[in-house]
């Protein structure tokens, strides 16, 4: 690989991991303009292992935004990424897969403010992105929700 194919694979993977980041921050604050955005014109995300849906990033939006104001507070830490660059119509790094695990702590609300206990769930995300001329963005997005600590019990569920 030269020099400048190995810049931009760094640079590639630089954005790729930005892009990530911005689809954290976007649901722990809950902006779904921003959302949307991360998206291409056919983006689609599955939070059916969640108790969510599947649908378009603006399906997906409009859900996120109705079940997780419940929470004061999220924060989604996606850690572990693994990405994969892939092809598109014979070019190289058009496209790419990140895999990624997540813990997601929130908390509660009770009337706007803050209240403990928390829920905490974890899992892997699957993200397919493809290279489009405004830069990376979501073609899929799938959670894969593996467990789950619920606020009554304490206890985690698989």
């Amino acid at each position: 690989m030269t020099q400048r194919a190995e810049l931009a694979t760094v640079m590639d993977r630089l954005a790729v991991d930005e892009l990530i980041t911005a689809y954290a921050v976007a649901v722990d604050d809950g902006d779904w303009p921003a959302y949307r955005m991360l998206f291409t014109a056919d983006g689609r995300a599955d939070y059916r292992s969640a108790g969510g849906i599947e649908g378009d990033a603006g399906q997906i939006a409009a859900w996120l935004a109705e079940n997780l104001a419940l929470f004061a507070m999220r924060q989604h830490l996606i850690v572990n990424r693994q990405v994969r660059f892939g092809l598109l119509e014979h070019d190289t790094g058009d496209t790419a897969s990140v895999r990624a695990d997540y813990l997601n702590p929130m908390r509660f609300a009770a009337n706007g403010t803050p209240t403990a206990p928390d829920l905490v769930c974890g899992g892997r995300y699957d993200f397919g992105l493809l290279r489009t001329p405004e830069g990376w963005r979501l073609r899929e997005v799938t959670v894969d929700e593996k467990w789950r600590r619920l606020p009554a019990t304490g206890t985690a569920t698989p």
